[in-house]
C-alpha cells in the first residue's frame, strides 16, 4: 500500500489505506504500507496485527504530499519493493505524489500495479488540468483502477483516459462495531445537529455559515456541535459572536478518529454540505449511529444511503434549509427510522470483509495478466502525448539497471515474513 497519507495523519484515506490492511492481513496476506516520514515517526513501524510501515525519511513539499521528483526515492523504493518481496503496488489518491511514484517504479520492476481513486476533480481550472494530467501519465501503463463510487468511476475515465474495462467501482465501509448507536446521550430539551468535517471550501462552509445563522434565528431548540478544523472555521466563529450563538454553536477542533462516533452520538441529524465528494465515509458514519442525515447531492453522495436514511438537496441555502426543516420536521412528530434500525441496515450493506474479497478479485484478475515488456511500458507511456515524461521514464529505467549492477538484488536481506492463518471470509 503505498500513499503520502496515513497515520499520524487521518482522513478518509488513511482509514481505507490501514482497514483494508488488516482485513488483508487476516486472510494471510503480507501487506507493507509504504508512506513519508511524519515528524520522527521515521523508519519502520508496526501496528496493530503486525502491520509493517515504511516511514521514509522523505521531505513533505505541500499539502502532505512529497515533490514529485520520480528519481530521488527511486533507489530506497527499489530496496523497499525487493527486501519485502513485493508483487503487487496498490497506490491510493490523486493528490500522493508517492502512490505515482511508487507505481512507476513498481511498473519498471514488472510488479503488478492497482491504483485507488478516492475523489472527483473538475475539468477547467489549472490546478485540475495539472493533475488531470498527471494522473494520465502514472494510469498510462497501470494493471486496474478501483473507484469508490460509479460517479467517480466517470470521473476518472473522463480525466485519465483509462479503459473502462480496467475500472471497477468497489465502495468505502465503515466499522459498524466502532459506530453504535447510543441514543441516551442525545440531550432531551434540545435538537443537536452535528457537522463533522474539514473546514474548507470544498466542504461547503461558506454555505453551512449561512445555513447555521439562518437555523438558529427560526428555531430556538436547536444546537450546532461542529467537529474539525481548516481555514474556514474563522467564518463560522464571526456568525456565532455575531449572533450572540455562543450557547448554541459548540466548536470542538481537530478531533482524533476515535473520538467521532462519541460526537455524533450525541447529535439527532448530521449535516454534510460539501460541494464535491466522490463517496463521504462521514455520512455512513453517521448513519451508522443512528443520526439522520442531510446532505447536499454532490458526487457519489446518492449512491451510498437508501432514500430513507438521507435528505439530499441541492448545494444552496434554499434548498439545505428546506433539507433541515424536513428533518426537524420529522423528528418531532416521530417519523424517522429507529436508530439501531438504522444501525442494522447500514451494516448490512457496507463491511470491510466485503470490500476485502473485492479487492482481492481485482489483485487475481491482474495476477493472471501476462507482464509487458519495457517497450511495451513505454509506448503506454506514449499515448499520453507527453514526451518529456517519456524520457523520464526511460531514465528511471536506465538508474534501475545500474543499481542492479550497484546493489544486486541477491545481496539485498530479504525480510522476515510472519503469516498468520488465513480466517474464513464470510459476506
Amino acid at each position: 500500500m503505498a500513499s503520502d497519507f496515513f497515520y499520524p495523519n487521518m482522513g478518509g484515506v488513511e482509514e481505507h489505506v490501514f482497514n483494508l490492511s488488516q482485513c488483508l492481513l487476516q486472510r494471510g496476506h503480507k501487506v507493507v504500507v509504504l508512506t513519508h516520514a511524519y515528524g520522527n515517526r521515521v523508519g519502520i513501524r508496526y501496528m496493530t496485527n503486525g502491520l509493517k510501515v515504511y516511514y521514509l525519511p522523505i521531505k513533505t513539499f505541500y499539502n502532505q504530499c512529497v515533490l514529485p521528483t520520480m528519481i530521488c526515492s527511486l533507489p530506497l523504493i527499489r530496496y523497499v519493493f525487493i527486501r519485502e518481496e513485493i508483487t503487487h503496488v496498490h497506490g491510493h489518491s490523486a493528490f500522493s505524489a508517492l502512490a505515482h511514484e511508487a507505481m512507476i517504479i513498481g511498473r519498471l520492476l514488472g510488479l503488478k500495479t492497482v491504483f485507488t481513486d478516492h475523489s472527483l476533480f473538475g475539468f477547467a481550472d489549472t490546478s485540475a488540468i495539472i493533475t488531470n494530467k498527471f494522473l494520465e501519465l502514472s494510469l498510462a501503463d497501470c494493471d486496474h483502477c478501483v473507484c469508490v463510487s460509479h460517479t467517480g468511476k466517470e470521473n476518472t475515465v473522463l480525466r485519465a483516459r483509462v479503459n473502462h474495462e480496467k475500472v471497477s467501482v468497489i465502495p468505502n465501509a465503515v466499522d459498524t462495531i466502532a459506530f453504535t448507536p447510543d441514543p441516551s446521550r442525545r440531550k432531551r430539551d434540545q435538537i443537536t445537529i452535528v457537522i463533522v468535517s474539514r473546514l474548507v471550501y470544498r466542504k461547503g462552509i461558506d454555505l453551512l455559515a449561512q445555513v447555521m445563522a439562518d437555523i438558529c434565528v427560526k428555531y430556538g431548540m436547536v444546537h450546532f456541535l461542529i467537529g474539525g478544523d481548516g481555514p474556514k472555521r474563522g467564518l463560522l466563529e464571526e456568525v456565532r459572536t455575531t449572533l450572540n450563538l455562543e450557547d448554541r454553536i459548540e466548536f470542538l477542533g481537530s478531533l482524533e478518529h476515535s473520538q467521532v462516533r462519541d460526537v455524533l452520538t450525541q447529535g439527532h441529524i448530521f449535516l454534510n454540505t460539501s460541494l464535491t465528494e466522490a463517496y463521504c465515509m462521514a455520512i455512513v458514519e453517521a448513519a451508522s449511529c443512528g443520526l439522520q442525515v442531510v446532505s447536499t447531492r454532490v458526487g457519489g453522495i446518492p449512491e451510498v444511503l437508501p432514500p430513507d436514511l438521507i435528505y439530499l438537496t441541492e448545494p444552496t441555502v434554499p434548498s439545505l434549509m428546506e433539507g433541515l426543516e424536513r428533518a426537524l420536521s420529522d423528528l418531532r412528530h416521530g417519523k424517522i427510522v429507529d436508530p439501531f434500525v438504522c444501525h442494522t441496515r447500514v451494516s448490512s450493506l457496507y463491511s470491510w470483509q466485503n470490500v476485502t474479497y473485492r479487492t482481492e478479485k481485482v489483485y487475481a484478475s491482474v495476477t493472471k495478466e501476462s507482464s509487458k515488456s519495457i517497450g511495451q511500458q513505454l509506448r503506454s507511456y506514449m499515448r499520453s502525448n507527453v514526451l518529456p515524461f517519456l524520457l523520464v521514464v526511460s531514465l528511471m529505467y536506465l538508474i534501475l539497471q545500474v543499481l542492479e549492477w550497484l546493489v544486486p538484488r541477491q545481496d539485498i536481506d530479504i525480510a522476515r515474513t510472519y503469516r498468520k492463518k488465513p480466517r474464513k471470509l464470510q459476506i
